[in-house]
């Protein structure tokens, strides 16, 4: 269907030229990202045998991953049910052996999915020759999650912040003004588990999301086993909408559903930091990722005076604000949504602000009734730079800051390093919302389809945003597995999350270098007799017979 609309708008834009009207010109600065990929069939016999095979190799490495996570992972400090047990207990005490046993299993999942993906999208250059089905991926997509969901944290300690900063919350008290230490108390078991750099600091996150933390305290108390569980079940229903959501998103893209799930959903950072680090993200993605879907489907059935429609649209753009009150990056979502629907409106600078309007008014509302159910505020608007106090060398700002800063004193200048990130982090700023600007132009003249305009808006402001966490990555990486294709995005995105999946260390242990070095060189091995061993039943080279089929340009108006 998506060809046939390519070639039916390609037939629109000729007459269109031919009566002197303007057709919207392609982006290419952009285009290189996008194409429409074509239907294949399904595995064959022996493609089946190789998909069970990785599919078990993925699971492997996640229970051995699981079981590492007893010794090495983010245990807490009190109530931790493995300590003085005397099998569970010896993962803590054999740091290196666990530390490799992660690293083995971490490496193994990474090769699962890479294997996975020459079902998926097949080589660099394009479609497969077979596609695994819906069903295939879903059924490895879970296998992979069960192991990890049942684990301790393994990447992160956040989700004992979470406990604590919801405690205060259910105590009454202000999270956005104080503390674990100052709300809850040092020795408070929960102040306990939080790092020390969070200790005094308030939570930076928005009050949709402490309000059902503080729902969760309210159940647990103290209890930081079942707290844990219960955040946990949160990213396992969010990560469900992103399932939900992508393939939808994909078809109106053009996009295999399962290559938008394999890049997108069982990416490694979703593993391993959204289901085994407990992060929020999850939510506000998977919340994003729904409410976009519901707005471009009722905008897609958009008339005047069809009420259904027109319902779809304001629940998506309700569903997008609740995720922004998760965490505000989201928001920008509803500006996009706001420029297609201008545009299936008529377009016109009008139209923009009109629907502009009705949708501020929206996310106003929908914004002031949960500070206001919640009872928690506006105060967290004034706690969103708290991160910043961390110097992420992901973020690029951050990075030619430290980096200049560092050359100073090597030339005896002195260390200016906070000076000059007052001046890197503001320019990347205003780069940032020049780009956000004009991919949001982009989707009101109709040069690309909204859902690739806004990851590439996210994937700009994540590169550029003052601190950036290993799964931030996935802010981008996730709404772009629905839309961009190609190998100019495909590989930077697999080569990230291999890459930053693999330098993770876990948080459950401070490790020496000789650990780490031995570890390292433990995995290699093992990794490359598995693929010595594994050379003939795996896919590890290209398949004889496999060529890429040609891609069509797509309905947005962006070449291949």
């Amino acid at each position: 269907m998506a060809v046939v609309e390519g070639a039916r708008r390609k037939v629109i834009d000729i007459g269109r030229r031919a009566l002197g009207l303007d057709v919207p010109a392609d982006d290419h600065t952009v285009a290189v990202l996008h194409s429409v990929e074509t239907d294949v069939p399904g595995l064959d016999r022996r493609e089946t045998l190789q998909l069970m095979r990785i599919r078990l190799l993925g699971a492997t490495g996640a229970v051995i991953m699981a079981i590492s996570a007893l010794g090495v992972g983010a245990q807490p400090v009190h109530q931790n049910p493995t300590s003085g047990l005397r099998v569970l207990g010896f993962f803590a005490r054999a740091h290196t052996s666990t530390l490799a046993m992660c690293m083995i299993g971490t490496v193994a999942v990474i090769m699962a999915w890479l294997l996975l993906g020459r079902f998926a999208v097949g080589g660099w250059g394009g479609n497969p020759r077979h596609r695994l089905s819906r069903s295939q991926m879903d059924r490895t997509l879970l296998l992979w999650i069960i192991p990890l969901s049942v684990a301790p944290p393994l990447f992160s300690n956040d989700v004992y912040s979470y406990l604590a900063q919801s405690e205060i919350a259910a105590r009454g008290l202000d999270p956005y003004k104080v503390g674990p230490a100052d709300g809850l108390g040092l020795y408070n078991v929960l102040t306990n588990n939080v790092p020390n750099i969070w200790r005094e600091t308030p939570a930076p996150y928005g009050p949709l999301f402490l309000w059902m933390g503080k729902g969760i305290a309210l159940v647990t108390g103290d209890n930081i086993i079942a707290g844990v569980w219960l955040h946990r079940l949160l990213v396992l229903a969010a990560v469900a909408l992103m399932v939900w959501a992508l393939p939808r998103l994909s078809r109106r893209c053009g996009v295999a559903p399962v290559s938008a799930l394999w890049l997108g959903a069982a990416n490694p950072l979703v593993l391993f930091h959204l289901v085994g680090g407990v992060h929020n993200d999850a939510l506000m993605l998977g919340l994003m990722l729904a409410g976009l879907e519901f707005c471009l489907r009722g905008i897609d059935d958009l008339q005047l005076s069809d009420r259904r429609a027109w319902l779809l649209v304001l629940f998506g753009a309700v569903v997008i604000t609740l995720s922004s009150t998760i965490k505000i990056t989201s928001l920008i979502a509803l500006g996009f949504v706001g420029m297609a629907l201008a545009r299936r409106l008529g377009g016109g600078f009008k139209r923009v602000i009109t629907v502009g309007a009705g949708l501020g008014v929206i996310a106003v509302g929908v914004t002031l009734f949960v500070v206001t159910a919640s009872g928690l505020g506006f105060g967290w608007i004034f706690t969103l730079n708290t991160a910043n106090a961390v110097r992420s060398y992901l973020s690029l700002p951050t990075a030619i800051g430290i980096a200049t800063g560092f050359g100073g004193v090597l030339l005896g200048l002195g260390d200016h390093t906070t000076a000059l990130l007052s001046i890197t982090r503001p320019i990347a700023s205003a780069v940032a919302a020049f780009v956000i600007v004009r991919m949001l132009v982009a989707t009101w003249t109709g040069r690309l389809h909204p859902v690739g305009a806004l990851g590439v808006s996210l994937g700009v402001l994540v590169l550029l945003f003052p601190v950036v966490q290993p799964w931030y990555l996935l802010w981008a990486i996730v709404p772009l597995a629905a839309w961009a294709n190609r190998p100019a995005f495909r590989v930077p995105a697999v080569a990230l999350s291999v890459i930053v999946s693999v330098l993770v260390m876990p948080r459950g242990a401070d490790f020496y270098v000789f650990q780490i070095v031995q570890s390292a060189i433990a995995t290699v091995i093992v990794g490359l007799l598995f693929i010595f061993i594994t050379r003939n039943a795996l896919p590890w080279r290209n398949q004889p017979g496999v060529s890429a089929p040609s891609q069509e340009p797509t309905a947005y108006g962006v070449s291949s």
